[in-house]
């Protein structure tokens, strides 16, 4: 049965309606008298609906004394309610085929539901449990803080990780994205009880929550069942916690890590751009130029010519309050200084000409005709209308991405690549022996 609700959920965007008709609205947005923001795109392609409910409950709402706090409230939330233990919510959900769970990120929380339509209202009774009577049973969290610790330790062998964790706290200096989603080892470890529920009492709440519902659903169906479900549910009286921008020039600054490695990872990192900035299509589209993908400069360059690195890429990652611009490469531990210098090379060459049509043309082609498989399945929809109505983006968000990109020029890429591709703005770590 899980299987048979993967290939739907793969499908549920394949042959949709006749050739040459009007594209549909993306979704029906509602707000409650509560505050819970509603967004409800039918799909009835196939007999599924995927529901997604986010909180602004992740690791940057952490208190500054207990790293790791929204991630362990996130794990707990599924492992025993009010009315049933987590085998039994396990084997409830399992029975009709479906998926509940809940994960925690740095902007929020969300819990994730996926059944066939037939059994909605079974799924909708599980998730309108986890997410308001979690019961976050004592023997449950001490098992939950033993695997996340587990993680954590093991986590320490993928040098990926280890530099990704180091160039956030260089980027965010004092501000939570410096600390990871989950925590230390130490902090986890001191995690009570009662911080998981005080946590989950403030922040999760309607008035800084939204719910996507995408499948074989109508919206007056969607209404109905999510208003006798949550319509009751009341805030805190206290506003929701707000959350300061990450700064956006940090101290420029270098890490070294060792470790026992045969190979160096390198990361150079500093603040990047919201989707609501001005300049972010065209640093979309610079950043692609740089290090986007196989044709990109520096894997032409860096990879494919001089056979410095073993992976050479470049990306920009938005986050609610704040985005990061990195540039990555795996090398050799003694090619360390060429990489990394022949990579600084190419990131100045963006800045000194225009970049050639033939590449502009193809990172345009790229990112507009891929842009659609980024909504080919319900749940990629549901966490994309998620997206949008966090970031205030809007629901033409997807014409406007299309619109947006084909208008970028060289003279556009140039631009950023000045303002934003400056070396010497960039901090860096480097795992190496």
């Amino acid at each position: 049965m899980r299987r048979m609700l993967a290939m739907l959920l793969l499908l549920a965007f394949v042959g949709g309606g006749p050739a040459g008709a009007a594209a549909p609205p993306l979704a029906h947005r509602e707000v409650f008298a509560n505050g819970l923001r509603v967004l409800v795109a039918p799909r009835p392609a196939v007999p599924i609906v995927v529901v997604r409910i986010s909180l602004r409950a992740g690791s940057a709402f952490d208190p500054p004394e207990a790293p790791g706090l929204a991630n362990l409230t996130a794990e707990l939330l599924t492992r025993g309610t009010a009315k049933r233990s987590g085998p039994e919510l396990d084997r409830a959900i399992e029975f009709v085929g479906g998926d509940l769970d809940a994960d925690a990120s740095r902007d929020g929380t969300i819990i994730g539901l996926a059944v066939l339509k037939k059994d909605l209202d079974l799924g909708l009774d599980l998730l309108t449990e986890v997410l308001l009577t979690p019961a976050f049973p004592e023997e449950e969290l001490r098992r939950k803080v033993g695997e996340i610790q587990g993680a954590l330790r093991r986590s320490e062998e993928s040098p990926e990780t280890v530099a990704g964790r180091a160039l956030a706290r260089l980027i965010y200096p004092g501000h939570p994205y410096a600390h990871q989603v989950a925590g230390t080892v130490e902090s986890v470890g001191r995690l009570t009880r009662e911080q998981v529920v005080r946590f989950h009492r403030e922040r999760y709440r309607p008035d800084a929550a939204v719910v996507s519902v995408v499948g074989d659903v109508t919206v007056d169906e969607a209404r109905e069942a999510l208003r006798r479900r949550l319509g009751a549910w009341t805030p805190p009286p206290d506003p929701p916690l707000a959350i300061p921008q990450a700064p956006a020039t940090p101290p420029v600054a270098h890490e070294t890590v060792s470790r026992d490695l045969t190979q160096a990872t390198v990361y150079l990192g500093r603040p990047g751009l919201r989707q609501d900035h001005p300049d972010y299509f065209p640093l979309l589209v610079c950043n692609y130029i740089l290090g986007g993908g196989s044709a990109s400069r520096l894997y032409s360059r860096v990879r494919e010519e001089r056979g410095l690195a073993y992976s050479v890429y470049s990306s920009n990652s938005p986050g609610r309050y704040g985005a990061s611009l990195v540039v990555a490469l795996q090398t050799r531990v003694d090619a360390v200084e060429g990489a990394v210098r022949l990579v600084k090379e190419e990131m100045a060459r963006m800045t000194q000409a225009p970049v050639e049509e033939r590449e502009l043309r193809l990172a345009k082609d790229y990112l507009i005709g891929s842009f659609p498989l980024r909504l080919d399945t319900s749940r990629k929809l549901a966490d994309f209308l998620i997206g949008i109505e966090e970031y205030g983006l809007g629901l033409d968000y997807p014409e406007r991405f299309k619109s947006e990109v084909a208008k970028v020029t060289a003279a556009d890429v140039q631009r950023v690549a000045a303002r934003y591709l400056d070396a010497a703005t960039f901090s860096s770590v480097t795992v190496t022996k």
